[in-house]
């Protein structure tokens, strides 16, 4: 595949002329034929009709899953399609059957939405929770979960990439282990798919929660769930509805066939065909010679971060991606962002709470959170530098 051509994307992008944007980690600007997808289904809504509209649609709406599936290298009727990643990881988890002292180990860069779940099933039927430590690198440790498994281990739930860092966990060695054990795995992709390769098949996860809105540069509101084909029959859905469970009889129902079983009839039909363009969209250019772009820009500005007096960059992990963190010494991390923005840069700032406890084990309350995509050029890292060093200024 060809390395990424930036001027290219930034032409695909009108927005990447107007404004600064760091915050892809948040929602990436969507390429103009995202955005067309969208409107022009929205358009013919207005015309015709929500149900018409639909129905003009549906080869294109069945054709989002075989997108979906190729960029994860999975089966069409292994994935579910939704409205976020949060929706998506609760359909997957609570899907399982729990047993008072079951165990479901985690990581350490937990975000709160997964961690809620976990409480909550916690107090509902009696499961532990086990947090996995960091090895020497700041990711998870794969020794250690390989020491912590007991026959009580129901699940192994991993944010592959963290909402406040930019590390890669070591998915595939984990779903090693989860494999060779026979326990299920869930991977929380919400911030890799679309900025690194995701292959559920050399990870070996039995689910994979994603999002639309990030680095895939789908609309807001899309996301979907990989469920495993063969772990189906352990698994009963939470809901049912007419999309995801057919009325059989008076007294008697069966599930959709595959992961559809885990969908909903309401959705956004013009989102998710602008979900489907953006996943094809990314396989033009090819997620290898994404993550080398993305990477290849993070690498230049944390180099130059880490060379400013006052500024302290908080990446951890041995593999790296395009989320940015660091702190301005002296500065609000809030005060930072609204600076930032007032000369028309995006950022975001991560707060302990959303991943508290890998913060609260590093004592840090907030960061400044700048993520890269591949349409952002080395004149606007140069740029944002520049106005990171005068504010860094004593």
């Amino acid at each position: 595949m060809p390395p990424i051509i930036v001027a290219r994307a930034r032409r695909d992008t009108p927005a990447a002329s107007k404004v600064l944007h760091f915050n892809n980690a948040g929602a990436a600007l969507p390429p103009q034929h995202v955005t067309d997808t969208v409107v022009n289904h929205l358009r013919l809504e207005s015309e015709i009709g929500s149900y018409e509209a639909a129905a003009h649609a549906q080869e294109r709406c069945q054709g989002v899953y075989s997108s979906v599936a190729s960029l994860l290298n999975a089966q069409p009727g292994e994935i579910a399609l939704g409205e976020s990643a949060s929706t998506a990881w609760a359909a997957a988890f609570h899907s399982i059957p729990f047993q008072a002292g079951d165990r479901v180990l985690t990581s350490m860069v937990e975000y709160i939405s997964n961690y809620l779940g976990f409480m909550v099933m916690r107090d509902r039927v009696g499961i532990e929770i086990t947090p996995i430590p960091d090895d020497n690198y700041g990711q998870l440790d794969v020794d250690a979960l390989r020491a912590m498994l007991d026959e009580r281990v129901k699940l192994i739930a991993i944010t592959h990439v963290p909402s406040n860092g930019g590390l890669v966990n070591p998915a595939e060695a984990i779903g090693a282990v989860a494999r060779r054990n026979n326990i299920l795995f869930l991977l929380d992709a919400c911030q890799s798919v679309g900025q690194i390769p995701v292959d559920v098949e050399a990870i070996g996860c039995d689910f994979l929660s994603f999002t639309g809105r990030k680095y895939l540069r789908a609309p807001r509101g899309t996301g979907g769930l990989y469920v495993r084909s063969s772990v189906l029959e352990q698994l009963t859905p939470r809901t049912a509805d007419s999309r995801s469970a057919t009325w059989t009889a008076h007294d008697r129902y069966e599930y959709a066939p595959g992961a559809q079983r885990f969908e909903t009839f309401e959705h956004n039909v013009a989102a998710r065909l602008g979900l489907g363009a953006a996943a094809d969209y990314a396989q033009l250019w090819g997620l290898d010679a994404i993550e080398a772009r993305i990477v290849k820009a993070a690498t230049n500005l944390r180099e130059q971060l880490g060379e400013m007096a006052g500024v302290t960059v908080h990446d951890k992990g041995e593999r790296k991606c395009g989320i940015v963190t660091f702190s301005v010494s002296g500065l609000d991390a809030h005060q930072v962002k609204s600076a930032l923005s007032a000369e028309r840069v995006n950022v975001w700032v991560t707060a302990k709470e959303s991943t508290l406890l890998d913060m609260e084990a590093r004592r840090i309350d907030t960061m400044l959170r700048a993520s890269l995509h591949y349409y952002n050029s080395d004149d606007e890292i140069d740029r944002f530098c520049g106005l990171i060093a005068m504010l860094a200024r004593p």
